[in-house]
């Protein structure tokens, strides 16, 4: 079954140019061809998907040039304006009822897309940390499911090592190669 995007009451555009003054806690695999569901983790600071995602985007565009769409579960996010311009780039933001929970898919104007993990804002930070970690791993295949709330059964395919570095969250941004 599928859904049609959620119909907002807000306005059509929001403009978002205010540079956020905290940094961007993201982790992202290397760039090569990758297995698994996601391609990196997210973890905003709040539920408001207008005001976290221009941060978000200004870093991934070095990745995937110009992002026009970002579709997401409307189960995640507080209210959010069916658009919102970014750097002079209209950026058209898709939810849905039927979208997988936990992630973000963002879509660039080539149509190369980048699944994220989006961790809940109000995880623990270590806790958030380590599903960060384990999102990057280059050959992580873990399910969202598995990464968000521990080794289910074994199944996990990340390296205990990595899970236990000293790094704290706001540091994790891996470098866009």
């Amino acid at each position: 079954m599928t859904s049609a995007p959620h119909q907002s009451i807000t306005s059509p555009a929001v403009t978002a140019d205010e540079q956020p003054r905290y940094s961007l806690r993201l982790r992202l695999r290397p760039k090569a061809l990758t297995t698994g569901c996601v391609d990196g983790a997210w973890w905003p600071r709040s539920r408001d998907l207008a005001a976290e995602l221009p941060a978000l985007l200004a870093v991934l565009a070095v990745r995937l040039g110009e992002i026009p769409r970002v579709s997401y579960n409307l189960t995640e996010w507080d209210s959010a304006p069916r658009q919102i311009a970014v750097a002079g780039v209209r950026v058209r933001l898709n939810g849905f009822w039927s979208r997988p929970p936990s992630t973000v898919d963002v879509v660039a104007g080539d149509r190369r897309r980048l699944t994220l993990l989006l961790v809940p804002p109000d995880t623990e930070p270590s806790a958030a940390h380590h599903c960060m970690m384990r999102a990057a791993q280059r050959e992580n295949a873990d399910t969202v499911e598995v990464l968000l709330h521990g080794d289910l059964a074994g199944k996990s395919t990340v390296d205990g090592v990595v899970a236990g570095s000293n790094c704290i969250p706001e540091q994790t941004f891996q470098g866009v190669r």
